[in-house]
């Protein structure tokens, strides 16, 4: 601990991000640097709590308290007051493989259950992860880090999202020949397609990422579909291990009065569809515009506000987001005590820029689509939306029942359904004749990752279900460290 009274002395400060307006006429990030001083002097409020909740990584009331990967951030907080960067950085790598992606789009559980944040704002956690990463760029300091000696296994990874990389990374280093199989034409998979260009700049931060790990010797084989156009047998054939990572790409659907009409689309169809044009610099075309259109967006987490920051960015006329549960409050409920995350009230990018441009925040709660309307020609053009209020049912479980009169009909020729995600697609699964569990799951338990196939493994959203991207970080480390037992018949990975 450096600062012995920084926590007293310093307030929470953070970046200003680029201005609202300023960053809806392009795609590049908004986060901007904060000056070195004010950073180390930030790392010096962390203080000396003894018990540090914010690396916990647990579930408290369901939702995630503290670092799943365990960051061992007082440590690197004193480091940067210090001014040891590559101190820091080498700490930090200890526990994350690409801490450069977290801090930029993780929700920072770590700073929810930050000891500080009992009385006071938290310690701005993310943010100096995010400045140690970039620090690390600047320096030079992050280079390829091929593994001494090789063991002649071979292992495959399905899947080149957060999970899959990280499974990927931490086996080669281990001396393994690792090959990961991505579907899309390029690797990253949520990364790269499932999240907007202003929150994870694909050539700075991720594609940088993927020169690191092909300079370690890791091979990434896109275009090619496991199951599809390769054999599901070829992988456990020509493969010591196989490792799955595929995510939970099944998306919800909403199957009301005029589902069939054109203009709904799922969001990541979306988003996937935005970030390709804009990759290959819209020579193709065929990307989902909302220019000139109202827009509804119906869900309202982040792939939610991800729909809302894409659809500002190209020139909606309008647009409203629909959410079925009540606003947060402003502070923590009596119910939601700390270290628990705090559900509290927040103004992301998207409804920041959103209210920047129309006036207001664009959600509306407690509320739900009831019917697609459409016009002449099969396409949508308007929603019909209620108000709905939560009650338990007979076996005591809370259901939305819609509230008499509050019915509205809102413009939309544009309606993106960010619902979340059933689970994973199943034709590789059934095809390797992998067990399930009752959500469709691919069945491995946690911290073990093993399938009712030896020597395959499965990690990520493909094994829990939707999730947090630094869970798929866990989840990707643990499963190398079980998948290099399973082959070496001891590990020395963490």
């Amino acid at each position: 601990m450096g600062k012995i009274t920084g926590f007293l002395e310093y307030l929470r400060e953070l970046p200003l991000d680029r201005n609202a307006l300023e960053r809806l006429r392009d795609w590049s990030e908004f986060h901007l640097h904060m000056e070195e001083a004010k950073l180390r002097q930030q790392g010096g409020r962390c203080m000396d709590c003894g018990i540090p909740f914010c690396q916990t990584g647990i579930v408290l009331n369901g939702l995630t308290s503290g670092c799943p990967v365990h960051n061992l951030i007082p440590e690197w907080n004193d480091l940067v007051y210090r001014g040891l960067w590559k101190e820091a950085l080498d700490r930090l790598h200890k526990t994350n493989n690409f801490p450069d992606f977290t801090g930029r789009v993780c929700p920072a559980p770590c700073e929810g259950s930050c000891v500080l944040g009992i009385n006071n704002p938290p310690v701005t956690i993310k943010n100096i992860e995010y400045a140690i990463a970039e620090k690390g760029w600047d320096e030079g300091w992050i280079v390829p880090e091929p593994p001494q000696r090789r063991t002649g296994k071979k292992v495959a990874v399905v899947g080149s999202g957060p999970a899959g990389l990280c499974a990927a990374q931490q086996l080669n280093r281990a001396g393994h020949l690792a090959t990961v199989f991505e579907r899309a034409d390029r690797p990253g998979g949520l990364l790269m397609y499932g999240i907007p260009n202003p929150k994870l700049d694909k050539e700075k931060a991720l594609m940088r990422r993927i020169r690191q790990m092909e300079g370690e010797g890791i091979r990434i084989v896109c275009n090619t579909e496991v199951g599809k156009n390769y054999p599901a047998d070829k992988l456990l054939h020509d493969f010591d291990a196989a490792i799955l990572a595929t995510g939970a790409t099944q998306p919800r659907d909403l199957p009301i009065e005029g589902r069939n009409l054109k203009g709904i689309h799922f969001a990541m169809d979306f988003l996937t569809a935005n970030m390709r044009a804009l990759l290959d610099r819209h020579k193709n075309g065929g990307y989902i515009s909302a220019e000139g259109k109202d827009v509804a967006v119906i869900g309202g987490g982040d792939t939610g506000t991800d729909c809302v920051g894409t659809a500002l960015r190209q020139g909606c006329r309008s647009l409203v987001q629909v959410e079925i549960l009540p606003r947060p409050p402003l502070y923590r409920a009596e119910d939601n005590p700390w270290p628990e995350w705090p559900k509290v009230y927040r103004l992301d990018y998207a409804q920041e820029e959103a209210a920047a441009k129309f006036g207001d925040d664009p959600r509306v709660y407690l509320t739900t689509a009831k019917k697609f309307i459409g016009d002449a020609h099969g396409r949508v053009k308007e929603v019909l939306l209620v108000q709905i209020q939560w009650e338990r049912d007979a076996k005591g479980r809370f259901v939305p029942k819609e509230v008499p009169g509050t019915e509205k009909v809102v413009p939309a020729q544009l309606v993106l359904l960010a619902l979340g995600f059933l689970g994973p697609e199943q034709p590789l699964l059934e095809a390797l004749g992998l067990g399930r569990d009752a959500r469709t799951n691919v069945k491995a338990e946690f911290e073990k990752y093993t399938t009712n196939i030896p020597g395959v493994f499965a990690c990520g959203d493909c094994r829990r279900g939707q999730s947090l991207v630094v869970w798929a970080f866990n989840e990707g480390r643990g499963a190398a460290r079980e998948c290099d037992r399973h082959l070496m018949g001891a590990t020395n990975l963490p």
